[in-house]
C-alpha cells in the first residue's frame, strides 16, 4: 500500500544549503520506500517571514486533506505555533528540526527569544520530532522541554566516494563549504590564514552567496584587506560534479562554524578521507571522530590558525588524520538507512 505523505518547506526544494540537500535526499529515498510524497512550498524569507506569507503558509497546511500524514521543515513550522495547533486537531503532525532557529548566529537577545519562545510553542504541537543529530536532540530535550520519546534522530547519510588523492603540486589545497552565513564562519577563516600566509596553501569556498548578500560583501572587502586575492577563490554554488572534483584534488577540509545541528559538509569531507579542521560547536564532535581532524572552540581566531598551521606545515600529520579520516567513513550511515529510519518513524507516530 502506498504511504502518504505532505511534506512542507519555506521556500524552494531546490535551494542549495545542507539542509534542503537533506530534505531532497530524504523525499527521493522515502519514495523508493513506496511513500508518496506531496511537496508544499510555504514561501520566501523563514524565519522572518512576513505577515501575508505566514498567513498564506497556513492556509496552504491547513489545505492538507484531513487525516493526512503532515511533516514541516523546522525553519518554518517553528514560527507557526498557531497554524501547528489547528493542524494537530485533523492530521498526525511531525517536525524535521535541523537546528533550533534560536541559535542561529548573529540575532539580538531580543529575536532570540521571539523564535525561541514561537518555536517551544510550535512544537509543543506537533506528535512527533526528527531531529539529524543527538546534539539537537539533546538542545530540544533540555530548552524546548520535548519529551525525550517524542524525539528521533535521523542522522543525514552520505554516498560512497573515491577517497581524494589530494593535491600533487606541494601546494596544500584547503575546501571550505556551505551557505555564506555568519554562522559558519568564514570570516574566522580567513584572519586565520592571513596568519599562515608564509606556508604553501591556496583556499577554495564553495556555497550559496545570495543567502546573506551582505556577508559574502563583507568576506570579499576581508580577502581584499587581507591581500589574500591570489589564494582565495569564492565559487558561490556550484554543481555535485564540480563539487566532486574540487574534493578530490584537496588535501584538507576547514570551516569553523559557530553552530551546526549537524554539519552535513563536515561527513562529506570524512567520506573523502579529507582531514578536518574545525570546530566542537553544536554536534560537529558527533560528526566528526577523534583522530581524523583538529576541533577547537568556536569563535577564536588564534586557536583556529594554530589548528590550521599544525596540519598545513606537516605532511604526516595530513596523512594520520587523513587515514583516521578513510577508516570513519566506512561507519557513515547511507541515505537509504537514514530513510528507513525516517520512514518507521513516521509509519509508527501516524
Amino acid at each position: 500500500m502506498v504511504k502518504r505523505l505532505a511534506f512542507a518547506v519555506p521556500g524552494h526544494l531546490a535551494t542549495p544549503t545542507g539542509g534542503y540537500a537533506y530534505d531532497r535526499r530524504m523525499i527521493a529515498e522515502l519514495e523508493k520506500l513506496d511513500w508518496k510524497i506531496d511537496v508544499i512550498e510555504l514561501g520566501e524569507n523563514f524565519p522572518w517571514a512576513n505577515k501575508e506569507t505566514l498567513m498564506a503558509a497556513e492556509a496552504r497546511l491547513l489545505m492538507v486533506p484531513p487525516s493526512r500524514q503532515i511533516l514541516v521543515d523546522g525553519l518554518a513550522l517553528g514560527v507557526l505555533p498557531e497554524a501547528a495547533r489547528r493542524l494537530r486537531e485533523q492530521h498526525t503532525l511531525v517536525a524535521l528540526v535541523h537546528h533550533p532557529l534560536a541559535l542561529e548566529t548573529g540575532l539580538s537577545a531580543a529575536q532570540a527569544e521571539i523564535l525561541q519562545a514561537s518555536e517551544h510553542a510550535a512544537l509543543r504541537a506537533a506528535k512527533h520530532v526528527i531531529v539529524t543529530s543527538a546534539a539537537t536532540a539533546q538542545q530540544l530535550t533540555v530548552t524546548y522541554d520535548v519529551p525525550h520519546d517524542k524525539i528521533t534522530v535521523a542522522r543525514p547519510g552520505t554516498d560512497p566516494v573515491t577517497p581524494a588523492p589530494g593535491s600533487q603540486d606541494g601546494i596544500v589545497r584547503i575546501l571550505s563549504v556551505g551557505a555564506v552565513v555568519p554562522r559558519k564562519g568564514f570570516d574566522i577563516l580567513l584572519a586565520a590564514l592571513a596568519t599562515l600566509t608564509d606556508l604553501p596553501w591556496r583556499l577554495t569556498i564553495v556555497g550559496d552567496r545570495n543567502r546573506d548578500p551582505a556577508t559574502a560583501a563583507r568576506l570579499e572587502t576581508d580577502i581584499a584587506r587581507l591581500r589574500l586575492g591570489a589564494r582565495v577563490s569564492m565559487l558561490g554554488a556550484i554543481s555535485a560534479e564540480h563539487l566532486a572534483d574540487i574534493y578530490a584534488r584537496s588535501d584538507i577540509f576547514a570551516l569553523p562554524s559557530r553552530f551546526e545541528g549537524y554539519g552535513m559538509a563536515y561527513s562529506e569531507a570524512i567520506a573523502y578521507g579529507l582531514p578536518v579542521i574545525g570546530t566542537r560547536a553544536g554536534a560537529i564532535p558527533e560528526v566528526v571522530p577523534c583522530g581524523a581532524g583538529v576541533l577547537v572552540e568556536p569563535g577564536d581566531i588564534a586557536l583556529f590558525a594554530r589548528a590550521l598551521r599544525s596540519v598545513v606545515a606537516d605532511a604526516e600529520v595530513r596523512r594520520r588524520l587523513a587515514g583516521v579520516a578513510r577508516a570513519a567513513a566506512m561507519d557513515l550511515p547511507r541515505w537509504h538507512d537514514s530513510a528507513k529510519v525516517f520512514s518507521s518513524t513516521l509509519e509508527t507516530v501516524t
